[in-house]
């Protein structure tokens, strides 16, 4: 992905559409654009061995150890945009509107995302 920016942001829907949970859907948790990749909640599962931390705060609990499981980043180019008006995957052209401002429009139908 070029540093121009992602044209797929945090709480967006998408679906996979490469990979080992190819067909699934969900919400776009956290996104890093620097590396091209994306989290989308409840996909890509892995499981981490986490060591328990103590806080001496009083404010703050620490994390409990053990096996966690967590969201894996997928990769953007195998994540596509579910059009809001229909629910269907389709590819995100940007343009600049008469303002100067950017758009996200979806290629199926011409509608504004947003």
């Amino acid at each position: 992905m070029t540093m121009s920016g992602m044209r797929i942001r945090k709480d967006d829907n998408v679906v996979v559409i490469g990979g080992k949970d190819r067909g699934k859907t969900g919400r776009v948790v956290r996104t890093e654009p620097k590396k091209g990749r994306v989290y989308v909640e409840g996909l890509n599962i892995v499981k981490r061995h986490q060591r328990p931390t103590s806080v001496k705060d009083s404010t703050k609990a620490g994390q409990v150890g053990g096996i966690i499981e967590k969201e894996g980043p997928i990769h953007i180019s195998n994540v596509m945009l579910l059009d809001p008006s229909d629910n269907k995957p389709t590819r995100v052209r940007v343009e600049r509107g008469g303002d100067g401002k950017r758009r996200r429009i979806g290629a199926r139908k011409g509608t504004e995302i947003d």
